[in-house]
């Protein structure tokens, strides 16, 4: 597993030991970014979050692509070992901040984030849930692009968020979210 782009390319990354995590693959890292790109131009200073982190790749990449900062959130023990190693592998500590514990137990935001990245456990649900709570505590404006990745045959749908694109790739579907557009 690698840094695809940005500052940090060619970088390698650990994974968690153990099988709780499912490292998202290099192929479907740059299908997504791929799609991130033509949205948004470039990553420079944006507010990150990275939920269901597993090695943190995602944010890692998103940082390493000019991103000004990223929280990492993850609840497994082995997990935040390996976000935490690759934050220190690449010198990013001044940019990334870990929370330990569940992504659907976060607390309100201060102000809305520019990209939310949700790699929940496939057919778990867990990304909708935290995705809707996040919605309802302020993590969510109008800016905000929402990444979620969920198993090939999932079809998510978060109430409040509006599907902008979809795109399977092997196992995977990658699906970017807007905020809906109020009802007129």
């Amino acid at each position: 597993m690698r840094i695809i782009a940005g500052e940090w390319r060619g970088r390698k990354l650990v994974a968690p030991k153990g099988d709780a995590t499912r490292p998202t693959a290099d192929r479907t890292r740059e299908t997504l970014f791929s799609m991130l790109v033509s949205r948004l131009g470039d990553f420079e200073g944006l507010q990150v979050a990275d939920l269901f982190a597993g090695s943190g790749a995602l944010g890692l990449e998103a940082l390493s692509r000019g991103a000004a900062t990223c929280l990492f959130v993850e609840q497994d023990r082995p997990a935040l070992d390996a976000i935490r190693a690759n934050i220190t592998t690449l010198g990013a500590r001044d940019k990334a901040r870990v929370e330990a514990g569940s992504a659907t137990q976060l607390r309100a935001a201060n102000q809305p984030l520019d990209l939310i990245f949700a790699d929940p456990p496939y057919h778990s649900g867990a990304g909708e849930v935290a995705l809707d709570r996040l919605l309802r505590l302020g993590w969510i404006g109008p800016q905000t692009w929402i990444s979620l990745e969920t198993a090939f045959n999932e079809d998510p749908a978060i109430n409040g968020l509006a599907l902008d694109t979809m795109r399977k790739v092997g196992k995977a579907k990658l699906s970017l979210f807007r905020l809906a557009a109020p009802a007129a």
